[in-house]
């Protein structure tokens, strides 16, 4: 699983970094950092929270 963002949607609100502090965070400026490459077996189910908890739908899985 990868995950991706929409970044005329996202709203750097953080939420994703809460499900996932290890996969998401925020950089200086305030915008979502993805942790590159594919996300590890042990985060998949707090990265799949962190998708269906976004509240602008701005976080996809691509695989």
């Amino acid at each position: 699983m990868e995950v991706g963002v929409d970044r005329s949607l996202c709203e750097a609100n953080a939420v994703c970094v809460g499900f996932a502090p290890e996969v998401f965070d925020l950089d200086e400026d305030e915008e979502l950092v993805i942790a590159p490459g594919a996300v590890p077996e042990s985060q998949v189910e707090r990265v799949s929270q962190a998708l269906t908890g976004c509240p602008k739908n701005a976080l996809f899985s691509r695989g």
